[in-house]
């Protein structure tokens, strides 16, 4: 059984190394799967871009990996409630060359992707994952968060189903939740407010939702870094990089004095901002900083104070 796949596999390699480069006439080229180009290794030059790794996504290590890892098809993923296993029907009424369907034929494809789609989903469980999953996908590209943060979430939301957790609850409240301690996990600055305006769910609803996940799934995650929001603030309120490097070291000193303890990072954020922008020469109300840390003037103003008094020596206004 192993002769025929080697001799198969060395076959392929001849046939690779076989293609010659129209530079140099060598039979040098080669394929580099990391940066998917097909690039000559005496004159370096690339003969073909943007090739398809056809390997498959995972890695076995032995042969009991190798024979148990035997799918093709494209990689599984939690953000969709089959992990993108099952089979589709394609929307469009045409047929593999694109001419249109028959209105008989039509009629039998239109019944078949009717039952295609509720046997996909059989059960309660399935309902809801379709539709919290969907959801997620929905606010993740809303708020403009990796495929990544979506996957992250999209497992722990499956684990909460599968403890029952869910019932009983909102399932976009829920999703919400996971969600922003997906946020959290990744170091994704997102702040709640910013979870419960895409999620049309209010911003109490998800806070109860997530407390209580956490605490049952034992999510135990650290706050979110102040200094991660100066980026978007900053560059929201187009502060110079300058400024933006004062307000990361303003912070920074403020949580050596332990300043930030139990404040809002967004807030935190926001006041240190607002004295970076004053030491610069970049005045900027408290109102458009508050308005774009999504805070209140009287949070950006406190924020300031506290940080301004107790690190007088080191910033000092001008």
């Amino acid at each position: 059984m192993t002769q025929p796949a080697n001799t198969e596999k060395k076959s392929k390699k001849r046939e690779e190394l076989e293609k010659k480069c129209p530079t140099c006439g060598e039979e040098t080229v080669v394929r580099d799967y990391q940066r998917s180009i097909e690039i000559c290794e005496n004159c370096g030059r690339i003969t073909k871009e943007e090739i398809k790794d056809r390997g498959p996504e995972w890695r076995a290590f032995d042969q009991k990996q190798r024979e148990e890892k035997s799918r093709g098809g494209p990689p599984s993923t939690e953000t969709i409630h089959d992990k993108g296993l099952s089979t589709q029907i394609d929307y469009r009424n045409r047929d593999a060359k694109g001419n249109k369907l028959s209105p008989e034929r039509r009629r039998k494809v239109y019944r078949l992707r009717k039952w295609h789609k509720r046997g996909r989903v059989s059960d309660s469980k399935d309902r809801n994952l379709a539709f919290s999953l969907s959801e997620l996908s929905r606010m993740s590209s809303q708020l403009g968060l990796s495929k990544s943060v979506q996957e992250i979430a999209s497992k722990t939301y499956r684990k909460a189903v599968d403890e029952s957790l869910i019932r009983g609850r909102s399932m976009e409240g829920c999703a919400s939740a996971m969600l922003y301690a997906a946020c959290r996990e990744a170091q994704v600055p997102r702040t709640l407010e910013e979870i419960a305006e895409a999620s049309h769910v209010e911003k109490g609803e998800i806070s109860r939702t997530y407390r209580f996940l956490s605490r049952e799934l034992d999510i135990d995650l650290p706050p979110t870094d102040p200094a991660r929001y100066v980026a978007r603030f900053g560059s929201e309120l187009n502060i110079s990089g300058e400024g933006r490097v004062k307000a990361m070291d303003i912070i920074n000193k403020a949580q050596e004095e332990k300043l930030t303890s139990g404040k809002s990072p967004s807030g935190t954020a926001a006041g240190a901002l607002y004295i970076a922008a004053l030491k610069c020469g970049e005045r900027r109300t408290q109102r458009e900083v508050a308005e774009v840390a999504d805070v209140t003037q009287v949070t950006v103003r406190n924020r300031y104070k506290e940080i301004a008094e107790e690190l007088d020596e080191e910033i000092k206004i001008n």
